[in-house]
């Protein structure tokens, strides 16, 4: 008690040193609390936004990994040679995963739901024609499909038959939750009703603009048929119209393909499609190409897409663990858009923690060399007081304690002052800070946008709330898709915008380890001068 209470005397002897200390306690504290509180946020945003995330993970062929593994280092151990031949032997052997492989992984105790469509290609009669843009086109196949048993852009195998060509993309869902884009709001029943879920009956929606292009009704059939076997009919009573934004997005057919324009997408229940792979099968023959000489058959085959949904990262992070122990093969991978698109949303809050973290740090290491300084020479100016204190009888440790109080009881008053300041402004400070992050992400888009002398179209509405889930539509489109590929890239109303809090206990359990910390770092320099002073010596020559 007598070490504290002349701890206390010490101090409002010492006011204008003591003051000076204080000033520069405090503006550490006020910085750290705000550069803690940038950090914390950041956490919290993630862990927040996590919670209220929906994931949902896919299974594809992993291209760019047996790329790799296909090379070959050189004897000179320069550029690794590619096996091409071997690689294109090993893809035209591949196949994609089954609906019954599919349905297996399923089983993992981390999944929570699963669901899965399919999509083949198909051709109207000469009374339904394709959505296009070029007169010539209406009527006429629009492109070749690809080579059979090789894998889309997507890593996904269709196994298309080589020369065939299509109209429209016939996809069957298994039950709705699989129909996402009606599910996300992009697409939604304008006349009619959707089909039953899990119906066996020929029955489907197709697309408003299809329905005007071909003065269709609610009601009315249309007939399909396979692109290599145009006797192979099949005959579908159309019980809606849907609209879809993204059709205006993709009016254009790529490269003349009717069959990716969205408004070409005629829907229906998976056990339908699956009915028709039956039937396609059981009349199927196989032919030779009379150009390459390749032989194919003329079923038509789909191409399944399957998605597993989980309740949380963690239990997504372990069924990507757990997959391949139950026999997937190290040629698929598992990947989540959501993940992708959750950690592209905190790039600039990542990046403004990481800055603030670095700030943090320079200010600390600064300031205790600073209170270090000051210390030292605190010491100096108080020999003879130390000398007086160790003559009386007072050990050294206790002398040095006293001084370690002081500067405690100096540092703690100023640090509770300074976290106070810095935990109301550290809101609006982050926000802003967060703001100009934003601002020169999207100077950097619209840079790479001007040096390529493309427009793009970035809608800067809405975005990521600190602590909820907001994401709206990427209304990127052409361009802008390639530029949501770069690194550093993604579409500015997917980030995060703004946080609600920042400061928390966690926060201000650190400020009280940096004010221990500060005390003992610069309480161990008085400690050290201390401990070398001889009280005789001290009292005999006092200078």
């Amino acid at each position: 008690m007598y070490i504290f209470k002349n701890a206390l005397r010490c101090i409002t002897r010492s006011k204008a040193r003591n003051i000076l200390i204080g000033i520069i306690v405090f503006i550490l504290a006020v910085s750290a609390c705000i550069g803690l509180s940038i950090r914390q946020a950041a956490e919290n945003a993630k862990k927040e936004t996590l919670e209220g995330l929906s994931i949902t993970a896919t299974i594809s062929f992993d291209r760019m990994n047996s790329m790799n593994n296909m090379r070959q280092p050189t004897e000179d151990g320069g550029r690794q040679n590619f096996d091409r031949d071997s690689f294109t032997q090993m893809m035209s052997g591949a196949s994609a995963l089954s609906l019954d492989e599919y349905i297996k992984y399923s089983q993992a105790e981390t999944v929570e739901d699963f669901y899965y469509s399919a999509d083949i290609s198909v051709n109207g009669d000469d009374a339904l024609s394709p959505v296009s843009n070029n007169e010539e086109e209406t009527n006429s196949s629009t492109g070749s499909q690809g080579f059979p048993n090789m894998p889309d852009r997507n890593g996904k195998f269709g196994n298309r038959v080589f020369g065939a060509s299509s109209d429209f993309t016939l996809t069957g869902y298994s039950n709705e939750k699989a129909m996402t884009d009606f599910v996300d709001g992009n697409a939604k029943i304008t006349q009619g009703a959707i089909f039953e879920e899990g119906t066996t009956e020929f029955s489907c929606i197709i697309s408003e603009e299809l329905a005007i292009f071909n003065s269709l009704a609610v009601g009315d059939t249309i007939n399909i048929s396979n692109p290599n076997n145009s006797d192979e009919i099949y005959t579908f009573t159309v019980v809606g119209f849907y609209t879809d934004s993204s059709a205006n997005q993709n009016s254009f057919s790529s490269m003349g393909m009717t069959v990716n324009d969205p408004a070409n997408k005629i829907y229906t229940s998976y056990n339908v499609l699956s009915s028709i792979l039956k039937q396609s099968e059981e009349v199927s023959e196989t032919l030779t190409d009379s150009n390459s000489g390749r032989e194919y058959n003329t079923a038509l085959s789909q191409t399944l897409n399957a998605t597993y949904t989980f309740a949380d990262a963690e239990n997504y992070e372990k069924f990507c663990e757990d997959v391949y122990t139950m026999g997937l093969s190290d040629s698929y991978t598992v990947s989540s858009e959501d993940i992708q698109n959750f950690e592209n949303s905190l790039t600039p809050l990542t990046t403004l923690s990481k800055t603030a973290g670095y700030f943090l740090a320079v200010i600390l290491i600064i300031g205790i060399i600073i209170l270090v300084v000051l210390n030292i020479f605190n010491i100096r100016e108080r020999k003879y007081e130390i000398g007086v204190l160790t003559a009386m009888g007072m050990k050294k440790t206790k002398v040095a304690l006293q001084f370690i109080t002081e500067i405690f009881i100096v540092t703690m008053l100023c640090m509770m002052l300074g976290a106070g300041i810095g935990a109301v402004s550290s809101v609006p400070v982050t926000n802003a800070l967060l703001e100009n992050q934003i601002t020169a992400q999207q100077e950097r888009l619209e840079n790479v946008e001007q040096n390529f002398g493309r427009p793009t179209d970035i809608n800067q509405g809405g975005g990521f709330n600190g602590g909820g889930m907001n994401m709206p539509e990427n209304n990127m489109g052409g361009f802008g898709d390639f530029i949501s590929g770069i690194p550093g890239g993604e579409s500015i109303n997917n980030y995060i915008t703004e946080v609600s809090s920042a400061t928390d206990l966690t926060v201000l359990m650190y400020m009280l380890l940096i004010a221990i910390g500060l005390t003992l770092v610069s309480g161990a320099a008085s400690t050290l001068f201390i401990m070398r002073y001889s009280p005789l010596k001290i009292l005999s020559n006092r200078d």
